[in-house]
């Protein structure tokens, strides 16, 4: 064997060596990244559940014949009604901005936050209808904008998440 052929050998193996690396490398990034999406999506999905039981159980209590409710008028613009609760009350409404807090801090799409925003509007604005009349007199507009702005906000989750929207018409299985 002469120079030649070992200095060919050896800088081939070389460059075997280094293709093995590098192509070692970039399957370890990208499965990293993988890993990383997938955790992420994980975060997004429990922070956006937490937002909407939390959504949930201010509008349950909302709708208790025994909340008590006062609403006075923003300071500023827009000047709506701004709910005020009872020490009960004040619990879900806190768990309901920690949870607003959370997922604005976590939200992959701009949409998500905005639809979260409107979804806490339509619940202070029940809120401080609330505060002056009973649950029966309630108007079912104000319902009909709740229920709509919590599956805009649904929405807006799912296509964020990558999850596939349920057909409208499947049958819910047992």
């Amino acid at each position: 064997m002469n120079v030649a052929q070992a200095g060919a050998t050896a800088v081939t193996t070389l460059l075997a060596v280094m293709l093995g690396g590098w192509l070692t490398i970039r399957a370890q990034d990208r499965l990293w990244h993988r890993d990383n999406q997938r955790q992420w999506r994980d975060i997004r999905l429990a922070a956006y559940t937490t937002f909407l039981t939390a959504f949930r159980e201010y509008v349950a209590y909302i709708l208790l014949p025994s909340a008590r409710i006062t609403a006075v008028p923003r300071p500023r613009s827009p000047h709506d009604p701004m709910p005020f609760f009872d020490e009960q009350g004040t619990r879900y409404k806190e768990q309901l901005e920690a949870a607003k807090t959370e997922l604005r801090l976590i939200a992959g799409r701009p949409d998500v936050v905005a639809a979260s925003r409107l979804m806490v509007r339509h619940a202070r604005l029940l809120a401080a209808a609330r505060a002056t009349c009973d649950v029966d007199a309630l108007s079912p507009e104000r319902f009909d904008e709740l229920w709509a702005a919590e599956r805009r906000f649904v929405a807006a989750a799912r296509g964020e998440l990558a999850l596939h929207a349920p057909a409208e018409d499947a049958p819910l299985s047992a």
